[in-house]
């Protein structure tokens, strides 16, 4: 029985832990050769033991432009070829408001927000074209329900999400025929992402900042907390020339209905 992926070769960035991580299991599952890219050496060896033969590790960081061309030489060397590029490497601003943050902060957290979230995005989208178009393959960027909610995140991280899908809808303009561009925007899950250096938050993570399992069932109509796993088949999906061939430009909304929430207008009647 072959997979949604078979015979396909992937670069996911942000793949040592979390949702990263969890795409790669995923799409190894589903038949993908898959190369990380990841900044600590631990985790990309972590994911490369797992998966032996199906991973390839490379340590770097995606807003350096020739570790992106590193992972995708890796991809053409290791596989024989590049079919799906995943950006996802990210940080959080976990609610940071523009009046509480004094102005040079802002200016650093932005220029560290923005260079993650969206430079990052850029420069592995760019050193992948050339193997994506010769493989007619797919770009697949991690957005956010803070793309359209806000008050999930601050000002910072909801502005670079929103950024994710312009470049979604650009890209995929810029780069059709030969290469499909799309994106999935998950909502409430508990993983290790960090903040940025400027406000003192790059050892916080969600799941030490609030009860994410007692928000998630409050505030969505799901009312559950999804783990990252539970997000992958909107990857797997996009990625696959089958399943989604007429698929462009699009970013999923995966919010456990947060957009249909609505309020109850009989509350508190007798």
């Amino acid at each position: 029985m072959t997979g949604w992926l078979d015979g396909e070769v992937a670069l996911v960035t942000g793949a040592g832990s979390g949702l990263g991580r969890a795409i790669v299991d995923r799409f190894v599952r589903e038949g993908a050769k898959v190369v990380v890219l990841d900044r600590a050496a631990d985790r990309v060896a972590s994911v490369e033991a797992a998966h032996h033969g199906s991973v390839k590790g490379v340590v770097g960081d995606v807003t350096v432009s020739a570790d992106n061309e590193t992972a995708v030489a890796r991809a053409n060397e290791s596989f024989g070829h590049l079919d799906i590029f995943v950006g996802n490497a990210g940080m959080f601003d976990f609610g940071a408001r523009i009046v509480d943050t004094p102005i040079d902060d802002l200016g650093r957290a932005f220029d560290e927000l923005f260079g993650l979230n969206v430079k990052g995005y850029l420069l592995g989208v760019k050193a992948a074209i050339p193997a994506l178009a010769d493989s007619s393959g797919s770009i697949v960027l991690t957005a956010s329900m803070s793309s359209t909610h806000a008050g999930v995140g601050g000002v910072v991280y909801t502005a670079s999400k929103h950024a994710v899908v312009g470049l979604v809808r650009q890209l995929a303009y810029e780069l059709a025929p030969r290469i499909r561009v799309n994106g999935v925007a998950p909502g409430f899950m508990s993983t290790d992402i960090r903040g940025p250096k400027a406000l003192g938050l790059s050892e916080q993570t969600p799941a030490a900042t609030v009860d994410l399992e007692q928000l998630a069932s409050v505030v969505t109509p799901l009312g559950f907390l999804p783990r990252p796993e539970d997000y992958t088949g909107h990857y797997v999906q996009l990625a696959s020339r089958t399943n989604a061939a007429a698929t462009t430009g699009v970013v999923i909304a995966c919010d456990g209905g947060l957009e249909v929430r609505g309020f109850d207008l009989a509350l508190g009647r007798g």
